[in-house]
């Protein structure tokens, strides 16, 4: 790995989800969106529910949707760990919009935490499948 890539893993609590050499990465932390390039000071981060940019040394671009978790950055190394991580294409979005408008619905009989936080994943996924589509 040369000095203008970043090697990224992005994890959530059951598996690798993708991994791979980078020219960029964004993430949403708690203190907003942060843009990481090629040899950036070491971070680490508390991430909230959002999307993920990854640009590739072969200039693609790989979108996925993370709940809360830690972004690090060391050495050129980003690591990205989330309770839940999908990848973009993965995301079914006519579902992810149904889940949504389901927990828009029911937010009455749950308590405000727990709506709030499956609406936020909801929203993450739309977000990454609108942005990677």
């Amino acid at each position: 790995m040369s000095d203008d890539t970043l090697q990224v893993e992005l994890v959530s609590a059951d598996r690798l989800v993708w991994s791979g050499e980078a020219s960029q990465v964004r993430a949403r932390t708690t203190e907003g969106d942060v843009g990481i390039l090629p040899n950036h000071a070491p971070v680490l981060a508390l991430m909230v529910h959002g999307v993920v940019d990854v640009t590739t040394t072969d200039n693609e671009t790989w979108v996925a949707a993370v709940d809360s978790g830690f972004l690090s950055v060391a050495n050129n190394r980003i690591s990205i760990l989330a309770e839940h991580a999908e990848m973009a294409h993965d995301i079914d979005l006519e579902k992810a919009k149904a889940d949504l408008e389901r927990v828009k619905k029911s937010g009455e009989l749950l308590e405000d935490a727990e709506n709030a936080l499956e609406s936020a994943w909801a929203e993450a996924r739309i977000n990454a499948a609108e942005r990677a589509s």
